[in-house]
């Protein structure tokens, strides 16, 4: 009787559980139902905007001088005068005297040589005279003659002619020498030849320098040049590139060049003068000179945000950005440039989720956007991110068509 006691409580035991575990079960929340992932890849897109505006071509390039030459004296002598803004970094205007070489030696062979040239003018007057003597006496010869038509011809000798054209050969010889003591004396003042600065110099006060030594670096002010490698793609978008001459100042092709200064970003007004006849060796591109007229004038750019301090030149050796005027390229797509892949391709999607690649070719690439022409349409999405490579008709998905 016991056993069977103790076996009817544990088998109560036993029921009173499994009635409190499902009790217990039937009082859980139902699980949340989730739909399984896509399983085609996610990617980030962007859209192909169409244009039909000309490209603005942006480039890089360094501020070079318009015109550079080695100063050099014409005449030697000992420097007895220098301009006190002579000397590296020192700016002068055109004409202005730069130095000044002793006057004295030069002075003195002047005076000579006209001292000469007023013996030579006597000479020839007198030489003049005696001709004039010797025409009159052959003349009163030959009409005291009983038949004057028999009488020769007299020799030019007797009419003293060659001693008359050597009088006044002598006397332009020393005009010559007379003006060319003068030109001397005159180049013992050095002036600047035009507008600019001092590079470098190695001018004292009783240095001796020898005609055509190289003395002084100097730099023109009154325009710059700044070059720009192009490659064929971007020189193609200059309209009438290859029709332009140097010197003619057409600016019919703007061009912008911007640097920064301090924090600054500063802008000069500039043209597109010429461009170099051959290509570069080693990078393959044809190098563009802009021609900046004046590079003391400096404009604060828009997109600077910082406190503007005094303008700045655009200074030889300056690293630039350049801004040119292209052409109208037809129709052409503006995208964003992580949308290019390598290769020159993009990887478009298309209106059923599939994807595209499409070979393109680059007009114009800025900082941001690149400007291309290829098989595309207004607003399709472009791949930006998310695969890592592509298949032409892969399905994959996004969130959105893709916005600039």
């Amino acid at each position: 009787m016991r056993n069977l006691k103790n076996l009817l409580v544990a088998a109560g035991i036993i029921a009173g559980a499994v009635a409190m575990a499902v009790f217990l079960v039937s009082l859980a929340p139902e699980p949340v139902s989730r739909d399984l992932p896509h399983r085609d890849p996610f990617v980030t897109t962007v859209s192909a905007i169409s244009e039909t505006d000309t490209i603005v071509v942006h480039a890089a390039g360094t501020v070079r001088p318009s015109a550079e030459i080695a100063l050099a004296p014409q005449v030697g002598g000992r420097i007895d005068w220098v301009d006190p803004a002579f000397q590296s970094g020192g700016h002068f205007l055109k004409g202005q005297r730069l130095f000044q070489i002793e006057q004295e030696t030069y002075e003195y062979l002047l005076r000579e040589a006209e001292a000469t040239l007023a013996e030579r003018q006597a000479e020839l007057l007198q030489a003049e005279e005696e001709a004039g003597i010797a025409r009159f006496e052959y003349e009163q010869y030959v009409v005291r003659q009983s038949n004057p038509e028999s009488v020769a011809d007299a020799s030019p000798l007797v009419l003293r002619e060659p001693q008359l054209r050597a009088a006044q050969a002598a006397l332009d010889r020393d005009m010559a020498r007379v003006a060319d003591a003068r030109q001397d004396l005159s180049r013992t003042r050095v002036i600047s030849p035009f507008d600019g600065f001092v590079r470098e110099e190695s001018v004292e006060v009783g240095k001796y320098v020898s005609p055509g030594e190289p003395v002084a670096q100097l730099i023109a002010t009154e325009s710059a040049e700044v070059v720009a490698p192009l490659s064929g793609a971007e020189a193609a978008l200059i309209p009438g590139l290859w029709a332009l001459r140097p010197g003619d100042a057409d600016e019919s092709v703007a061009a912008r060049v911007i640097a920064e200064y301090g924090a600054a970003r500063y802008a000069w007004q500039g043209y597109v003068d010429r461009a170099e006849g051959s290509l570069d060796e080693q990078s393959r591109t044809i190098d563009l000179i802009i021609r900046v007229p004046d590079p003391f004038s400096a404009e604060l750019t828009l997109d600077s945000t910082s406190v503007p301090v005094d303008p700045p030149p655009l200074l030889v050796g300056m690293f630039v950005e350049i801004e040119i005027q292209g052409r109208a390229a037809g129709k052409h797509f503006r995208v964003r440039r992580a949308a290019l892949q390598p290769g020159n391709e993009v990887w478009a999607v298309n209106r059923g989720g599939t994807l595209s690649i499409v070979p393109v070719r680059i007009l114009q690439r800025s900082k941001d956007e690149v400007f291309v022409t290829g098989s595309l349409e207004h607003g399709q999405p472009l791949v930006t991110g998310g695969i890592q490579f592509a298949v032409e008709g892969m399905t994959v998905h996004t969130d959105t068509a893709g916005a600039q």
